[in-house]
């Protein structure tokens, strides 16, 4: 990162305390003993709780020990001798730390002097092996310090720990200098450090980040090449790339996306695997891999290019060939004749240089259908998001494309942030300019809606409550959608985003970005929004109806930025006049005595191609209880909630979990009584559960395709897609 990211990064110290707070309470909280606070109000308990909590972290810091080992070292409590941890590093390099923890909620911990004169007073019996006045974990542990320490010169250091960001006076570390100089009379044994807020906060964000993956290569034959990046090309059997697929996701972190699975071009990869392994180096473009650094093994000094070259890969991330990896990986599961296939693997040491690993990333994907949206992935400030998520909120953040979406109770998409940012700001040309499609999302610069969204960066509170509100917002539409038609019908199809608009600004959003650990604002926001709904679609239509005599197009005005500004001002200025609430609802639908045959979803949205060949679909039960039946089930493989579709009448979804092709109700069907799910209904609606990226059904999308066609004839009501 560059000093303006890092900076970016780092947040104020509000935020650091609030996030160590959360962090600490989640990973120390079953680990610590708490006796001694059972019964104390919770008011009482908590900070109690994270000052000891905050201890084992330090702890950790300087020793490098488990959350459970350091946990095992806090005596903090009645008669700790003003010692909260005792921790002994034994073995070759023995050193014995005795931590002093001071939480604060606020971030001001006080560095006060008394402390330190009571952590020297607990040194002090320990080196005079007087142990009974400590509690009994400290006694064992004082007991065990001191026979480390009589080994011979063993350093001993003394921690402190403040929660707050700036240094202590110097008075305090003049007493930690003085106190010391009575122990390092007969030689420097001795010593102190001081640990902040920022430094706290770093280590915990550390303990957040994903394990870097190291991965093993074989190149045979090779070359290499020394400069301006050390880096190697050469062919490595499938047998050691199916090796690499059981780092899981974090091999791919560089990349803009993960593998896709089942696709009609891993289809293919995987037949030639399995059919024709030796004719795959030709077919297959390869993969390319960047680590941090690299360990060579080479099998002969004199002629090394002769014999196979062994690389240890730190930090690795495929960036091109995700794919490959994927399928080389479910060809070796399947039969070991794909063993036989031989791998073209480019690997570059990037040193941890950030801007030349982004620049490869994009180099080696331009030959793939990506856009905009993949290298969104790149950007660091998406990364700083996904983090924050995790220390503030506990929640999930998913950026690149072919990730599955977070269940909504546990996160969120990159996607679904933007939609919501976009209508959460207070100019409404960027709900109109997303309206037709979320491409316009991912546009840089000048005019671009990507930096005006998330940069400055959004807070995750801003982010998390308005992609809440946006949720309710499209939960309302899909209830009021019956009760609509012609003109009112379009309204709720194409104008989510506009309306969404208008509930942020009829919303108090003033304290919509302030921190709020129990989300009081969302749960607040999130119950008014059906009211909301109701009342903005008369008024919306009213106004769009008053645009022009000829009465404009829904979808048209919702689309135009100059159009729907002049739409939001009119509905702002309805329902702030007396009686504004009290619109005539003009298009509610009259209940007709006999529905139209529904046209079939599938056949509509390969009729008008709708969906590209190989649009990743992921899977939403439609009922608790048929989300119940099939959890366990669907946790045993990753791949049973994922698919992809393809332009065919009846059988247009193709399960990765088989690499086979179903109509959406006969896999939903399938999948049913694999799961054994025993009161299974005899019929479902497949098109309802399968979701696009953007959040729509199958069903939803035939039903706004057709909800396009019948605005050429307005005034006839929509008709329902069914499968």
């Amino acid at each position: 990162m560059n000093a303006k990211q890092v900076a970016e990064a780092v947040p104020n110290v509000d935020t650091q305390v609030r996030q160590v707070g959360n962090a600490l309470e989640n990973i120390y909280g079953d680990l610590l003993e708490l006796g001694d606070l059972d019964g104390m109000p919770e008011v009482q308990r908590k900070p109690r709780l994270i000052s000891r909590a905050l201890t084992a972290q330090a702890v950790r810091m300087v020793t490098g020990f488990s959350p459970a080992e350091a946990a095992a070292t806090v005596i903090d409590g009645h008669a700790d001798q003003g010692i909260d941890a005792i921790a002994v590093v034994d073995g070759p390099h023995p050193h014995v730390y005795l931590v002093q923890g001071k939480w604060s909620p606020e971030g001001r911990a006080a560095a006060d002097r008394k402390a330190v004169l009571e952590l020297f007073a607990g040194l002090r019996l320990i080196d005079d092996e007087d142990f009974v006045p400590f509690n009994p974990r400290g006694r064992q542990l004082a007991e065990y310090a001191k026979s480390v320490m009589d080994r011979g010169p063993v350093p001993v250091t003394q921690v402190v720990v403040l929660m707050r960001p700036d240094e202590p006076g110097e008075g305090f570390r003049q007493a930690l200098v003085t106190g010391e100089q009575p122990f390092n009379r007969y030689g420097d044994r001795l010593d102190h450090r001081i640990i902040l807020a920022q430094e706290v906060w770093a280590s915990v964000r550390n303990d957040l980040a994903p394990e870097p993956v190291r991965l093993s290569a074989t190149l045979f034959p090779w070359f290499g090449i020394s400069t301006p990046y050390e880096s190697y090309q050469g062919v490595v059997m499938a047998e050691e790339i199916a090796g690499w697929a059981k780092s899981g996701s974090d091999l791919f972190n560089l990349n803009i996306r993960n593998p896709l699975g089942r696709t009609s071009i891993n289809n293919a990869l995987i037949e030639t695997l399995t059919q024709e392994p030796a004719h795959f180096w030709y077919f297959n473009n390869g993969i390319t891999v960047l680590c941090d650094a690299v360990e060579k093994g080479q099998q002969s000094m004199l002629a090394p290019q002769h014999r196979p070259l062994t690389l240890t890969l730190h930090n690795a991330s495929v960036v091109n060939g995700a794919q490959t990896v994927r399928s080389v990986a479910e060809a070796m599961a399947a039969g070991v004749i794909a063993a036989e296939a031989q791998i073209g693997v480019r690997i570059i040491v990037t040193g941890k240089r950030e801007d030349f690993a982004r620049k490869t990333t994009q180099a080696t994907n331009r030959q793939n259908s990506v856009g905009p949206r993949d290298f969104i992935a790149l950007d660091p400030l998406q990364a700083v998001i996904l983090e924050e998520m995790r220390a503030e909120l506990d929640l999930e953040y998913s950026v690149r494309r072919s990730e599955l979406d977070p269940p909504a109770d546990t996160g969120c998409s990159v996607v679904e942030a933007a939609c919501a940012l976009a209508c959460a700001h207070r100019d409404s040309q960027y709900a109109a300019r997303m309206a037709t499609t979320l491409d316009v999302l991912w546009e840089r610069g000048s005019q671009g809606i990507y930096d005006v969204l998330f940069r400055p960066r959004p807070g995750v509170y801003l982010l998390w409550n308005a992609v809440q509100v946006l949720r309710a917002v499209r939960r309302s539409l899909h209830q009021l959608r019956p009760r609509y038609e012609g003109r009112g019908a379009a309204l709720v199809e194409h104008g989510t985003y506009l309306i969404a608009h208008l509930v942020f600004r009829r919303l108090d959003t003033e304290a919509i970005n302030e921190p709020d650990p129990t989300l009081e604002w969302a749960a607040d926001a999130v119950a008014r929004v059906p009211a909301l709904v109701k009342e903005l679609l008369p008024a919306v239509a009213a106004a769009i109806d008053g645009l022009d005599v000829k009465r404009p197009r829904i979808q048209a005005v919702c689309a135009d930025t100059v159009r729907s500004r002049k739409v939001v001002d009119r509905v702002l200025q309805i329902l702030s006049a007396p009686g504004g609430a009290g619109v005539p609802d003009t298009y509610r639908r009259v209940p007709a005595q006999r529905k139209p045959r529904r046209p079939n979803a599938v056949h509509v949205l390969v009729d008008q191609a709708v969906l590209k060949e190989g649009v990743p679909l992921s899977l939403t039960t439609a009922y608790p209880t048929e989300a119940e039946a099939l959890k366990d089930w669907l946790a045993q493989d990753e791949k049973r909630a994922r698919a992809s579709w393809t332009n065919h009448r009846t059988k247009p979804i193709l399960w990765a979990a088989d690499g086979k092709q179903y109509s959406p109700s006969g896999l939903i069907t399938r999948m049913w009584e694999l799961a054994e799910w025993e009161q299974r209904p005899v019929a479902n609606q497949g098109t309802a559960r399968w979701v696009t990226e953007t959040g729509e059904t199958l069903a939803d999308l035939a039903w706004r395709v057709l909800g396009e066609l019948e605005e050429l004839d307005e005034d006839e009501p929509a008709q329902v897609a069914r499968d």
